[in-house]
């Protein structure tokens, strides 16, 4: 009998039913020589301090570097401690005995770091000792678990990833646990947050947001000219910048004392765009930001639900390409996609015989290939997974077609001794972009075809114009362009040969660097504003205090990551990191007790309730301390946060200022003034809407 260990309760029963395993028990399946259980996500964990019989925020307890490690059973928050969860101990138990009943174990959690990891850790924390064996494949499809079944690899192989795993939790574990206490000690009010990766984000998107607020934004003039020629209008701008409006308008005079601009100057280059790559987890993930206005952590849980409806491969992949034996699947793949609606005409404008090889590379194939579509084409699938699914789709599509090329002309114009320039672009072969028929984006010429222009030629100024401009600011972070800051963390360095070992490696993972983003939301250290991310007055605060402190150092984390890289491909030692790990978090724990974190100025309030006490104002209330009174109001209301300024009228004038932007529970967003009444009670007021016939 052999036990079968998936991840999820749906992937085990997808193997289940492969493997004749139908008859169903309490927690998993049996049948046919096996019995598949599941685990649900992280089921065991490293343990807390508590655990270790450590009271939490104690100075004298700094730092904490447990040896060993103890493991637990997953905790949840309950009330003002963490308690065992009731399920993870249930289905552990029901893991325990399939495993006692087995000879030996096959591992189907995800076939990557973390899966490797909810394994070894159930393993461990079991005592277990039977032999298991690893399947290692990267979609749920039939074709795909047969051929993982067929080529089951020893457990053994996979000691690197696991210890891989295990590194980058322990790591977090003591990084995050002690600066995040040595921090809320220094503070002396509040409760803070900081860890290995999570802290160099902040300090990306801190840094970014002060960068673009503290910009002095300049006004300057330039001259743009109109001209038609063979009944084609386009545009000139004088290559000169003003940065006086009168000096600008000056020249705008003599300019506009000549009929014509004569051609100085006529450059021609062909420009070859090659094909985009597959996408990876954080390219679908930037896609989707981009085009869709997706979160990261929304993209991947669509990307989730289409691997495990067997729609594509394996969303967690870090890699672009795909190994040679697979490119001869990817013409059934690109035929099947003729029975998509979606996909039918992108399909009709590939090249038959004549498919691009660039995604093939042995080489570049990390735990996975890049990310596929698989031969089960859906006939329906809901709006978002839809959308993402043929983004997919059409992105296999432009991979596998060819070179883009285009013409860039390049034309100087001379006016009364100042220059002018325009540029045209046309398109000699679509290429890869006539897949969409997308021929410009952000960073590319914008398409214009010039009629046929050479030196000498003089062309008509239909009109002539000043034009304000205003230098711009580094533009705030959205999740793509902080995806792709977190990917390329390492291009910052000084150190060219450090660049180059780290510029594929980023700080976070493709699989991690969503919950990341995520973590820092519900920190409450930054705020979505339109598509931008921004820090909130706390998450300034918290940078305030770290930027100049090795925690926050972004290229320090991507160098942990290439020590973890190592690890997982068995060429590092996990002892020698962890102890580098633990002289590191012994550093920046005495950095951080040291740190001075100013308090918010709190507004002195009388309990609107009993009218005696002045009240206490916390992170996330506000509460009467008498406790035969115990008012108490939340801050955050329907999504918004409400600022000491609006507490402060809350409570004294018994309404705020009209709040925008706040969430019913329906997720329709409304605005509205928050009102109290002589018992401290709240309710909203809603603006009186006038509708004015006409």
């Amino acid at each position: 009998m052999k036990a079968i260990i998936a991840e999820k309760p749906s992937v085990a029963r997808e193997i289940a039913a492969l493997l004749g395993a139908t008859e169903k028990k309490d927690g998993y399946l049996t049948g046919n020589g096996y019995q598949v259980t599941w685990a649900l996500g992280h089921l065991v964990g490293l343990a807390m301090p508590e655990d270790y019989g450590l009271l939490g925020f104690q100075r004298e307890n700094l730092p904490i570097l447990p040896n060993p490690f103890l493991l637990t059973v997953r905790k949840i928050k309950r009330d003002k401690s963490y308690v065992p969860d009731s399920g993870a101990v249930r289905q552990l138990k029901i893991i325990e005995q399939v495993i006692s009943r087995c000879d030996s174990i096959i591992v189907a959690t995800d076939a990557g770091r973390e899966g490797e990891l909810i394994f070894r850790y159930i393993y461990d924390y079991l005592k277990c000792s039977k032999p298991f064996q690893r399947l290692w494949i990267s979609s749920l499809t039939e074709k795909a678990i047969k051929q993982g079944f067929e080529n089951l690899n020893d457990g053994t192989n996979f000691d690197g990833l696991y210890h891989a795993g295990q590194g980058r939790s322990q790591a977090d574990w003591i990084v995050g646990i002690n600066a995040s206490q040595a921090l809320s000690i220094a503070a002396g009010h509040g409760v803070y947050s900081l860890g290995r990766v999570q802290t160099p984000t902040l300090a990306l998107i801190c840094k970014r947001y002060l960068e673009n607020k503290e910009f002095s934004i300049k006004k300057y003039w330039q001259i743009q000219l109109e001209h038609r020629k063979e009944f084609v209008d386009f545009k000139s701008l004088s290559k000169t910048k003003w940065d006086v409006k009168k000096e600008a308008e000056d020249k705008l005079k003599s300019v506009q004392r000549n009929a014509v601009a004569i051609v100085s100057g006529v450059e021609h280059k062909t420009v070859s765009e090659p094909p985009p790559l597959l996408f990876d987890l954080t390219g679908l993930q930037k896609e989707a930001n981009k085009k869709l206005g997706f979160s990261a952590e929304e993209t991947l849980n669509v990307a989730q639900s289409l691997y495990e409806k067997k729609f594509i491969t394996y969303p967690r992949t870090g890699s672009k390409y795909i190994p040679e034996d697979l490119w001869s699947e990817i013409p059934p793949l690109v035929r099947a996609l003729e029975t998509k609606t979606s996909c039918e005409e992108a399909v009709g404008k590939v090249k038959w015989g004549r498919f691009n090889k660039r995604i093939v590379n042995d080489i570049k194939v990390t735990d996975h290939h890049g990310l596929l579509i698989t031969e089960k084409i859906p006939s329906a699938l809901p709006a978002k997974e839809d959308v993402i699914y043929d983004m997919i789709a059409l992105r296999l599509l432009e991979a596998v077609s060819h070179t883009c090329s285009k013409e860039i002309t390049d034309i100087t114009l001379q006016v009364s001794h100042y220059d002018f320039a325009l540029k045209g672009c046309k398109i000699v072969e679509a290429g890869w972009r006539g897949i969409r028929g997308n021929f410009t984006e952000e960073d590319n010429e914008p398409i214009q075809e010039l009629p046929e222009i050479r030196v000498g030629d003089e062309l008509k100024i239909k009109t002539a114009e000043v034009l304000e401009k205003k230098t711009k600011p580094p533009m705030l972070y959205t999740e793509a362009s902080l995806l792709s800051a977190m990917e390329n963390a390492g291009k910052e360095m000084e150190n060219e040969d450090e660049r180059k070992a780290l510029q594929s490696i980023g700080i976070g993972t493709p699989a991690t660097r969503a919950s990341i983003i995520e973590t820092l939301f519900k920190r409450d250290y930054i705020k979505r504003e339109k598509k931008s991310l921004v820090p909130t007055q706390k998450g300034i605060q918290v940078y305030g205090a770290i930027k100049d402190k090795r925690i926050a150092d972004v290229a320090m984390t991507a160098e942990w990551e290439v020590a973890l890289h190592k690890i997982e491909n068995n060429e590092a030692d996990v002892t020698v990191f962890h102890k580098a790990m633990e002289a590191y978090t012994s550093s920046i724990t005495q950095e951080l007790l040291n740190v001075n974190i100013a308090k918010e100025e709190q507004p002195e309030l009388t309990c609107p309730k009993c009218k005696t006490t002045n009240l206490v104002v916390r992170e996330k209330v506000v509460k009467c301390p008498n406790e035969s009174c115990n008012w108490l109001q939340f801050r955050n209301i329907c999504g918004v946060k409400l600022g000491l300024p609006e507490i402060d009228s809350l409570v004294k004038k018994g309404k705020t200022n009209l709040i925008k932007g706040m969430k019913s529970k329906a997720g329709k967003k409304f605005d509205a003034y928050i009102t109290m009444n002589d018992k401290g009670e709240t309710s909203f007021e809603f603006e009186k809407n006038i509708y004015k016939k006409k």
